[in-house]
């Protein structure tokens, strides 16, 4: 949706389906029948004092704010392509990893705000918000960052600057919201970085996961997008890793190229080939040129050397030491059409690109100066005459 990391929609993220359906039914259900809304409240004071400990399973799961569930909604729907590139089961367990370490950070954070401002916290945003912030440690490790566009000229937004406006956005929307997107990322990157080896002590078991796959699966699996091609989706975990790696390094290079050129069309550098400084616009073209002047022909020495023909690769050489000027070459290639490429192509074959040129609507001044500047290169011929 936001980032161009996978392919849209649910495919291969039945975990991420199965919360959007359940936790934003629920929400819209509680909506409708708000008798039933108290039962949900995430009340801190309510478990410690009163030992309601199950209002830590209802109150952190379903959102009460229909803005929040929206909110959160987005950032679940985009972090499916942490379940599509792990899997599942390893998906889940980081969810719940970060459930219960969030849990246990809420009562601290509470404790600590508390005893610094002397305000006791009572209830928190309830909804499944801090393993929702949690999952943001790995989108900012593991996602590469690829400028977009720029505003401004100065501020770059990349293909993860929407996530993090809709984070920011569920930031906001809450008093208290801090601390349990303070809690989160806690609890994420303590997960994520194995402390105390977390990942071994916090885990979906291998029976509860083919519990799931044969039951709860085939319910909330998704076909697959027929207007794309599958990318990333291997048949095993290793090679699904790999080819989403590649993709983000395909994707990551393409960006930095397209940001380079862009610099050097802004900030020519020196000892490049300046178009306009070379040939002027067509409108003035033909106007404030010098007068030919005769040149004097110098004496020459009979040389012993046997005459080069004018097609031959040595007078080519010769005469292109003689008329080398360096030019960047933009080379653009078309994957369907295998013949748009002409660099380098020898002089008898310009009469033909001059015919081509003209049949396009360009004079045949231009066209033979254009050629001339490109080396017969009829795509940056064109290029440049249109540019002009």
């Amino acid at each position: 949706m936001f980032t161009t990391t996978g392919s849209r929609g649910l495919y291969k993220a039945p975990l991420s389906k199965g919360l959007l359906l359940v936790l934003n039914g629920l929400t819209v259900m509680l909506t409708l029948l708000p008798q039933y809304q108290e039962l949900f409240v995430y009340n801190l004071q309510a478990v410690t004092h009163q030992h309601q400990v199950w209002r830590l399973l209802c109150g952190r799961l379903v959102c009460l704010d229909v803005k929040d569930s929206f909110c959160s909604s987005l950032l679940i729907y985009n972090f499916r392509i942490f379940e599509r590139r792990f899997g599942t089961r390893k998906f889940a367990s980081f969810l719940l990893g970060t459930w219960c370490l969030s849990a246990l950070m809420d009562f601290l954070l509470a404790q600590a705000f508390q005893f610094l401002f002397d305000y006791e916290v009572e209830e928190l945003p309830a909804g499944l918000l801090a393993p929702v912030f949690s999952l943001f440690v790995p989108f900012y490790l593991s996602i590469p960052r690829m400028p977009v566009t720029q505003v401004l000229g100065h501020i770059h937004i990349t293909n993860k600057s929407l996530v993090y406006i809709v984070g920011l956005q569920l930031l906001t929307s809450s008093p208290f919201m801090w601390l349990l997107a303070l809690s989160g990322l806690i609890s994420g990157g303590l997960y994520h970085s194995n402390v105390l080896r977390l990942q071994k002590l916090l885990f979906i078991p291998s029976w509860v996961s083919r519990i799931g796959r044969y039951i709860l699966e085939p319910l909330f699996s998704s076909s697959q997008p027929s207007s794309e091609t599958p990318l990333g989706m291997g048949a095993t975990l290793d090679i699904q890793r790999q080819q989403r790696m590649d993709l983000l390094d395909q994707q990551l290079l393409l960006a930095q190229y397209n940001e380079a050129r862009r610099n050097t069309r802004q900030q020519p550098q020196p000892g490049l080939l300046q178009w306009t400084r070379l040939f002027p616009s067509l409108r003035h073209r033909g106007q404030n040129r010098p007068p030919m002047q005769p040149r004097p022909q110098a004496q020459t020495q009979p040389s012993t050397q046997p005459p080069l023909l004018d097609n031959s690769p040595v007078a080519e050489e010769q005469v292109g030491v003689h008329m080398c000027v360096p030019i960047l070459f933009h080379i653009s290639y078309d994957l369907h059409d295998s013949e748009s490429l002409y660099t380098g192509r020898p002089l008898t074959d310009r009469p033909k690109l001059v015919a081509r040129l003209v049949e396009m609507g360009f004079s045949r001044t231009d066209a033979l100066e254009a050629l001339r500047a490109s080396n017969n290169d009829i795509n940056m011929a064109t290029n440049f005459l249109l540019q002009h």
